[in-house]
């Protein structure tokens, strides 16, 4: 099963490999930071700001082309400014890192192929 699609990405960047790499550099050094601090405000109850990093996490999961996962952090982020169904939280934050973990092993995959080349390019 595929996470991402570099399709969006490919287009705004002209296809540069280098600016591709810098962004994908950019997604995979959030990841871990979006992960603990969606855990730590869960913990600690403090429900709007757990949606704004879930609004923060939407755009970046956008450019590497998880639509899907994005469409679901946009209602889970709809969910925490209302205070509303409180139990799904975790499961929201769960499957944001289940999947965003896969993608890191992706796009991995994706620097090793580009990054080779990318100084001729």
């Amino acid at each position: 099963m595929s996470y991402t699609n570099l399709k969006y990405l490919r287009g705004i960047t002209g296809n540069n490999h280098p600016v591709i790499c810098e962004l994908i550099h950019i997604f995979l050094n959030q990841v871990p930071e979006f992960i603990q601090n969606m855990k730590n405000l869960y913990a600690s109850g403090d429900y709007l700001l757990l949606g704004k990093e879930a609004h923060k996490a939407k755009s970046s999961l956008l450019i590497v082309g998880m639509n899907d996962l994005s469409a679901a952090m946009k209602a889970f982020q709809l969910k925490t400014l209302e205070g509303s169904d409180t139990d799904s939280y975790p499961g929201y934050i769960q499957m944001f890192e289940e999947q965003c973990l896969a993608a890191v092993e992706e796009l991995k995959q994706v620097l090793a192929e580009l990054e080779p080349g990318s100084a001729s390019e």
